[in-house]
């Protein structure tokens, strides 16, 4: 006898289509007139944040801050398609980019390009090492980001998203609190404006902590006063924001209104030339992959709506492997942004990457 073919249909092929590429099953149901005002507002807040937090956290990355702001733009772009999840923003993240900058600085140090030696006064011969060394970071964190999306992928094909059972809430509010934790330590140096050496590796961010503290009397004065002002501000805000939410037709976006008034300062203070204030792959796909779920899992719970971890893994590990031929670094939802993406209209279903 000749084995039955599986069965195949035009409406299959569709449903096969569709769960592959989510867009498909949204977009033409979009309520425009009800949901396009909040998700404008919302993306353009989202989109602002990205923007410096991109530039940043390629300096964690150890490459150039231009790549960040590639980072910021392809793989969100390719979410848009492949993702499930409403409410995550997709880009880079404080953890992800310090375990890739990790495998940089390893694999192409300082002085394998002389660069800290001082023998030369040239700064020619000095710029060109520097360009040297940057170049070589950018192809090793292409590499590592294009292997992890490879892994993320193929975990997607074969099904292994069911792990995300096994992050039960509790689980999940642990991770991203630790998260939290980690990456505020690692942003500390920044507030304070004090300059310390890399660390990479187990206990880093104590390690990161205590070198804040040695060099504690060289605060920057400036880059403090600037930024507790703007934390100020944000939890003042977000204060009024939850307590007048019945009023407010939209939430106030105060993330674009401080990076639009600390930009300003700084540029009309000149504060950056006056007091110098500085305006490996398994693991990379797992991190990644624990990060995206759990915040997409939280918003799913709170909103009504269930997320897919097959796909999740799909479209990372599509957002990966594409982005990474444009040079950019491993990306995976942020926290910050995707709590303000949420924030800024909840009440909609949809929001724009």
């Amino acid at each position: 006898l000749i084995p039955s073919l599986p069965y195949c249909s035009s409406k299959r092929l569709k449903s096969i289509v569709f769960s592959f590429i989510p867009i498909l099953t949204w977009l033409p149901s979009y309520p425009i007139k009800k949901y396009l005002l909040g998700d404008v507002i919302s993306g353009i807040s989202t989109g602002v944040m990205q923007l410096p937090q991109g530039l940043a956290y390629a300096m964690l990355a150890a490459v150039p801050p231009v790549y960040g702001l590639y980072s910021s733009f392809y793989p969100v772009f390719l979410y848009t398609f492949f993702g499930t999840s409403r409410h995550i923003s997709i880009g880079t993240f404080a953890v992800i980019s310090l375990m890739i900058g990790g495998v940089v600085v390893r694999e192409a140090p300082d002085a394998m390009f002389d660069i800290t030696a001082g023998n030369d006064t040239d700064v020619t011969v000095l710029q060109a090492r520097t360009e040297a060394r940057d170049a070589m970071r950018v192809k090793i964190a292409a590499g590592v980001t294009l292997l992890a999306g490879l892994i993320q992928f193929c975990l997607g094909l074969l099904r292994f998203g069911f792990v995300a059972i096994y992050l039960t809430e509790p689980l999940v509010r642990g991770f991203t609190t630790a998260a939290s934790v980690h990456v505020l330590l690692s942003q500390l140096k920044y507030l304070f404006g004090i300059k310390t050496s890399r660390f990479s590796g187990p206990f880093s961010a104590i390690y990161s902590v205590v070198a804040l503290g040695s060099n504690i009397k060289t605060t920057n004065v400036a880059a403090l006063i600037v930024g507790v002002i703007c934390i100020i501000l944000l939890v003042a805000v977000k204060e009024i924001n939850d307590r007048f939410k019945q009023k407010l037709p939209v939430p106030i976006p105060v993330e674009i209104i401080v990076v639009i008034i600390s930009t300003g300062a700084s540029y009309g203070l000149n504060l950056s030339d006056t007091y110098g204030v500085d305006i490996d792959s398994v693991a990379i796909a797992i991190v990644g992959f624990s990060m995206s779920i759990s915040m997409a899992k939280i918003f799913a719970i709170k909103h009504g709506y269930k997320v897919s971890g097959n796909q999740e893994l799909i479209a990372l590990g599509l957002c990966n492997c594409a982005g990474s031929f444009f040079h950019t670094f491993a990306v995976t939802c942020s926290m910050s942004r995707s709590l303000v993406q949420e924030a800024q209209e909840g009440k909609h279903r949809y929001f724009t990457d």
